[in-house]
């Protein structure tokens, strides 16, 4: 369905602005009148990482004449494998000021205002509060209905984007003239069930097709052009080079928003389970590393996938990924006279494991806090980190 533009056109484009918006003014649907609403266009993108960067870019060139990067995290080098707008030089910088100065250099006309906070329910209506439309590019259910959440009470639209692996999603929420993300996800999946990009990767470039979708929503909402993905789910595959689209329909039943939550408690890092076998039995990566010293009969269980563990593994671990636990297949070789210990690359994923582990009668296993991560900073920095 065609919706109104979102912004009122600006006064007036300099001849430098006719200059470098030419190809956009020539497309009788945009013409002065559009490149004059992007102008005035004030957009928030949260998080300048694999989806972030290229919105931002293709938002910046497009001419929005305000955009807002909230992010709060520093630019490691994992992150250049997709997030486009840092480089080799900005390492350890953090995101939000590396975005700015990429932004600057594709389009220094763009005022860019920088939040270098966590998003969290505190500030974001505050946040938002400033801004015509929101870019959500996160990658955790916690944020994404906290997003969904304050664009609901302040009503705003907002462009949605996923990415895992080979996988993309894009859609507009839009309270008032749409679903809500609610309605596309009323309950977050159990904790531990759907694996974050870290755990499970994703292909560099599905960033920037579904990046550059988002951005193009953006536009024509601002402008008020064409027909937005309000009410429509689009899904890529980008192994077999494939979009198809699902319908999404208010869901009568969906709760109202009526106020800002604990999105974490909501969410979950891990099940009341992983969290109750946990407590009391998590040893950190030294304690690890006396043991094994030590020489104690432990058995020590890398929960990850083979993928990971070919990447980096902690000597002598034994890998046996959590899904055996979850559908018991690992038991079988689980040693009866030795501690068995469990890891994984952050600690959830292991945890999860724990609570089966525990539940099958190895009441004095432990995991390790902090999985490879806290063994490679605390133990062996000289593995790599992925």
């Amino acid at each position: 369905m065609s919706l109104p533009p979102l912004v009122e056109p600006a006064d007036e484009l300099t001849v430098d602005e006719v200059r470098r918006y030419s190809r956009h003014l020539i497309i009788p649907d945009v013409g002065m009148d559009g490149q004059k609403r992007l102008k005035n266009a004030k957009v928030l993108v949260v998080g300048a990482g694999g989806l972030g960067s290229p919105a931002l870019l293709y938002l910046a060139a497009a001419g929005v004449g305000t955009l807002g990067i909230i992010d709060f995290d520093v630019v490691d080098e994992s992150n250049l494998q997709r997030q486009i707008i840092h480089g080799q030089s900005d390492v350890g910088r953090p995101k939000a000021e590396s975005a700015r100065d990429s932004v600057k250099e594709v389009n220094p006309g763009v005022e860019v205002v920088l939040h270098q906070e966590r998003l969290e329910s505190d500030n974001a209506l505050d946040v938002f509060a400033g801004y015509d439309l929101v870019l959500d590019g996160t990658d955790n259910f916690a944020t994404r209905y906290l997003v969904n959440d304050a664009c609901v009470l302040l009503n705003k639209p907002y462009v949605w984007g996923s990415i895992y692996r080979f996988d993309g999603q894009v859609s507009v929420f839009w309270n008032e003239y749409g679903p809500q993300y609610r309605d596309l996800y009323p309950e977050p999946p159990p904790p531990g069930m759907v694996p974050s990009c870290a755990e499970g990767g994703v292909l560099g470039v599905l960033c920037a097709s579904i990046g550059s979708v988002m951005v193009n929503e953006a536009i024509k909402l601002i402008t008020g052009i064409g027909e937005p993905l309000v009410g429509r789910l689009l899904i890529f595959d980008a192994l077999e080079m494939s979009w198809r689209e699902v319908k999404v329909r208010k869901d009568p039943d969906t709760e109202p928003v009526t106020e800002l939550i604990d999105y974490e408690a909501f969410c979950g890092a891990v099940s009341d389970e992983a969290a109750e076998a946990a407590a009391g039995s998590t040893i950190t990566a030294g304690e690890l590393k006396d043991l094994l010293d030590k020489d104690e009969k432990v058995f020590l269980v890398d929960v990850r996938e083979q993928n990971e563990y070919e990447i980096v593994s902690i000597p002598g671990a034994v890998l046996i990924p959590k899904g055996e636990f979850l559908n018991g297949k690992a038991f079988e070789r689980l040693p009866q006279d030795r501690r068995i210990v469990l890891h994984c690359k952050s600690g959830a994923r292991s945890a999860e494991a724990l609570a089966a582990v525990k539940a099958a009668g190895f009441t004095d296993a432990v995991h390790v806090g902090g999985g490879v991560l806290a063994w490679i900073n605390q133990v062996d920095p000289s593995l790599p980190v992925y």
